[in-house]
């Protein structure tokens, strides 16, 4: 038994440490993904060692138990800030405070063909932007339906497993369709309008993974993510930055990214709403992510039912304060869809991040 629980100790020991560098091998950042499950691996470790030193006296299960209170120690320091014990990053928001913004994420898996579940999710959640990804022609014909609610939209199908569609109930001033770092693999941005006048941006991506299948390396999805952080720091209006990142919340790169843009991440002290993989309990990570600029406060924060994807939805709602300061007043004409689609599918600064700039 000892044999058995020292290999394990040692592989996750390495499985610990190998993040640790700064190589962008799909190998060495995939350890970044599964610290959460690390982490328990190792409590149960520990804890074995210590019931086996006390009945057998042999000190080799003494040093699998240290071996594994370093690998809680290192791992226990990226995942404590999403643990209800660490302090909130984002205040929360009173229930009497009306919402600003409730956007609704969705990677719905290109195969899966279970539209009527997610609609009933969104009739039920009543977002106001509605952001799906991996979303094909299939897709675009079937969530046609939400349109009469959703006046404002922005497809683009894809049969990559990189399409992308919105939906909005606010006001759409301005849009653009980029491919950031690389060919077929979309971003949204938008300039919107709530119903209090309040502008703001979004912007909506989803980087290809490091993976066997995908990119040998991180390189393009940690491009993109410091690309959109450096684009988007120090922005006019408030910000938001939302989609699946196909990374996980406490990597280095996600944490670069907001270190850079100065966002700030509501799940922090919350939970990890993990939202993949949907099926699988025991090997499930926060990949689908919401990030804002300063100002914002939470509402909710929820991950949300089943829908046949290998994702869970992610519903986030924040409160802009003191909105009203904010709210400009529109001296445009408003946009009709077509224009709205135009101007999104518009060929120019597609590797150029979008910022809106006021005036």
């Amino acid at each position: 038994m000892l044999i058995v629980l020292a290999i394990i100790a040692g592989f996750f020991l390495l499985v610990t440490l190998l993040p640790m560098s700064y190589s962008q091998h799909y190998l060495v950042r995939s350890c970044d993904f599964v610290r959460l499950q690390v982490f328990y691996i190792a409590s149960f470790v520990g804890v074995a060692s210590l019931l086996l030193l006390w009945q057998s006296g042999n000190t080799g299960y003494l040093l699998t138990a240290l071996t594994s209170l370093v690998i809680m120690v290192l791992q226990g320091k990226w995942i404590f800030p999403y643990t209800w014990l660490a302090k909130k990053e984002v205040k929360t928001a009173s229930v009497s405070e009306d919402h600003s913004v409730r956007i609704m994420s969705a990677n719905v898996l290109m195969s899966n063909h279970n539209s009527e579940q997610l609609i009933s999710l969104v009739d039920k959640h009543q977002p106001d932007l509605l952001i799906t990804l991996e979303s094909d022609s299939w897709w675009e014909n079937k969530l046609s339906v939400l349109k009469k609610h959703y006046p404002y939209f922005i497809e683009c199908p894809k049969d990559n497993r990189y399409g992308m569609h919105l939906y909005s109930k606010f006001k759409i001033l301005d849009a653009q369709i980029c491919e950031l770092i690389e060919d077929d693999i979309p971003s949204i941005h938008i300039l919107f309008e709530n119903d209090e006048g309040l502008q703001m941006q979004g912007h909506f991506i989803h980087p290809a993974p490091p993976s066997p299948t995908e990119e040998d390396s991180s390189r393009p999805r940690d491009s993109e993510l410091i690309m959109v952080a450096k684009a988007l720091k120090n922005p006019t209006r408030p910000t938001i930055v939302a989609g699946d990142l196909n990374d996980v919340a406490w990597s280095r790169s996600t944490r670069l990214f907001m270190q850079i843009s100065g966002f700030l991440d509501p799940r922090k002290g919350r939970g990890f709403y993990n939202t993949f993989h949907a099926s699988y309990f025991f090997m499930r990570w926060p990949l689908d992510h919401l990030f804002h600029s300063q100002g914002f406060k939470v509402k909710r924060i929820k991950r949300l039912a089943k829908y046949g994807s290998d994702h869970f939805a992610l519903l986030t709602e924040l409160v802009f304060e003191n909105a009203k300061q904010h709210s400009l007043e529109d001296k445009s004409d408003e946009l009709k869809q077509e224009e709205i689609q135009e101007l999104a599918m518009s060929k120019a600064d597609k590797r150029k991040v979008p910022r809106f700039e006021e005036g």
